[in-house]
């Protein structure tokens, strides 16, 4: 494992993002004015695919399934399932706060790199 080529930088312009699987790990990887971030795929509350999520002006990616809130950086949650309404505090209580996992980023010749731990 460690740095994988993802795709060319050309694949991935300002705004754009991708699900690519790298080491068994499926990898979104999002361009958000110009700076490289990837996460993992899947919303760490309950696995849905976070490619739909919405990107904040604070670098913030939200679940599209139950409002979750991610750094884009870091990871660390900023808001635990919210929605729906009510029944979204209920389904929070079913697992705990959980980053949302990241991987490191460089572009190397012209390629994506992701370091896949």
């Amino acid at each position: 494992m460690g740095w994988t080529k993802a795709l060319s930088e050309s694949e991935l312009p300002s705004g754009a993002r991708q699900v690519v699987e790298l080491e068994g790990h499926k990898v979104l990887l999002l361009n958000n004015d110009g700076k490289i971030h990837a996460v993992a795929n899947s919303c760490p509350h309950m696995k849905l695919p976070m490619k739909k999520g919405k990107v904040t002006e604070d670098g913030l990616i939200v679940c599209p399934f139950h409002r979750s809130a991610f750094d884009l950086a870091t990871g660390e949650p900023k808001e635990w399932t919210p929605f729906p309404p009510v029944v979204g505090n209920l389904l929070g209580k079913i697992k705990g706060e959980t980053p949302l996992p990241v991987f490191s980023t460089r572009v190397e010749n012209g390629d994506i790199m992701v370091d896949v731990v």
